[in-house]
């Protein structure tokens, strides 16, 4: 598959991004400044799939219908992605978002139809630590997971068992997102991943329970989420992720 390279001028600060020709993902490596970052606007526009590899990026308002998965991947710090629809992602593991780097922020968009089909595990957005640095200061916020396979947010730190061991994912805000998981057995897992606060979410029917703290998990608040009746167990928590815990009284495994 052919990539397409969005390098804007280093004079402008908010690049337009062209529409990508058939079969091209759009790969923008051109990054900002923490006082000026680059803004790529998509104005609603179609591409098959975005690869972001740059620091000081936002991405804002591009459609992605049955893009190869992951639908996006971020590579960088200071990303925002935002304002972004991706629809049906196709092949790989079925993921609607990979992210990988710190002070990264994923708000106000909508991942939808995500498919376990030929033993994928399809998840909304997931991050993990194993070929790729770990994950700090991220906010997820109010988007969107609906129709969901597997998991609203899978995030792995890299001392879970599989990953690197190198390093820590710490401080994630997940706030006021709507999270539909149908196949998996929780809408977000989270295995090594310290200071995690969870409030504000909307856990719709579907999984045997909302949250999963597992393998040093430790130090997560959570408060002020709805969920679905038919959900039996809002937190599951191992012992290993019990220190710091706030809020309801964890009543399943992970």
């Amino acid at each position: 598959m052919r990539t397409r390279v969005l390098a804007a001028a280093a004079v402008l600060a908010v690049a337009f991004a062209p529409p990508a020709h058939a079969g091209s993902r759009l790969h923008i490596t051109a990054g900002g400044t923490p006082d000026h970052p680059r803004v790529y606007s998509g104005g609603g526009r179609s591409v098959p799939g975005i690869d972001i590899d740059a620091d000081w990026v936002v991405v804002d308002g591009f459609t992605l219908e049955r893009p190869s998965a992951p639908g996006v991947e971020i590579r960088g710090n200071h990303v925002t992605l935002k304002n972004t629809r991706i629809t049906a992602p196709q092949g790989g593991d079925g993921d609607g978002i990979r992210f990988f780097g710190d002070y990264i922020a994923i708000e106000h968009n909508t991942i939808s139809q995500t498919s376990n089909r030929d033993g994928a595990h399809a998840d909304c957005m997931q991050t993990f630590s194993s070929d790729s640095p770990p994950s700090n200061h991220v906010r997820i916020e109010g988007n969107r997971c609906e129709k969901i396979d597997n998991m609203c947010l899978m995030a792995e730190g890299p001392n879970d068992g599989e990953g690197d061991g190198k390093g820590h994912t710490t401080d994630f805000l997940v706030k006021d997102n709507f999270c539909e998981t149908l196949v998996a057995s929780q809408t977000l897992m989270f295995e090594d991943v310290q200071q995690a606060a969870i409030t504000g979410n909307t856990f719709a029917a579907g999984p045997d329970h909302a949250i999963g703290l597992a393998i040093r998990s430790t130090g997560a608040r959570v408060e002020g989420n709805r969920v679905d009746p038919s959900i039996p167990c809002e937190v599951g928590i191992d012992d290993s992720s019990r220190e710091g815990y706030s809020g309801p009284e964890p009543a399943c495994a992970p």
